[in-house]
């Protein structure tokens, strides 16, 4: 059964979760396909993930690059999974039709955003009548994640 996790932004912007995310999902050997809704913020995150951090990196490539299949970390707007990931991240509020090929779908969504709290409550209805097991964790005021 998948599991279904909702990280619940609230002290921190995406920027600076996601990495740290993506690093504790590398360190594990997990294929990871991280999907927004714009070619924008694909962009963005693919910049993000080559300087977040002097002293790290996280081997990534969008899809529109030719060996998209053979990145550990996949940055995408389109729904497919091309790299054969086990874990989906879905940012700016992407959805996808079937959690069920994956181990993992983690739903990261920005608190002070109203659409988003409103769709996160409707994906967690919706894994919860599907059966998945679920997980909700919010920010402390560290930054740490607690779970809920």
């Amino acid at each position: 059964m998948t599991e279904v996790f909702f990280y619940h932004l609230t002290n921190r912007p995406l920027e600076s979760a996601l990495p740290q995310l993506l690093e504790k999902c590398f360190e594990r050997g997990w294929r990871c396909t991280v999907q927004a809704t714009t070619d924008e913020r694909v962009a963005a995150l693919d910049q993000l993930l080559w300087t977040y951090d002097d002293a790290s990196f996280l081997p990534h490539g969008t899809d529109r690059q030719p060996d998209a299949a053979r990145q550990p970390i996949l940055l995408t707007t389109n729904p497919a999974n091309p790299n054969g990931a086990t874990v989906r991240f879905l940012v700016e509020q992407a959805v996808i039709d079937d959690p069920d090929t994956y181990a993992r779908v983690i739903h990261l969504f920005d608190g002070a955003d109203p659409d988003a709290v409103d769709q996160a409550r409707e994906s967690w209805r919706a894994a919860k009548a599907a059966g998945h097991d679920i997980a909700y964790w919010q920010q402390g005021p560290d930054g740490r994640w607690q779970r809920r």
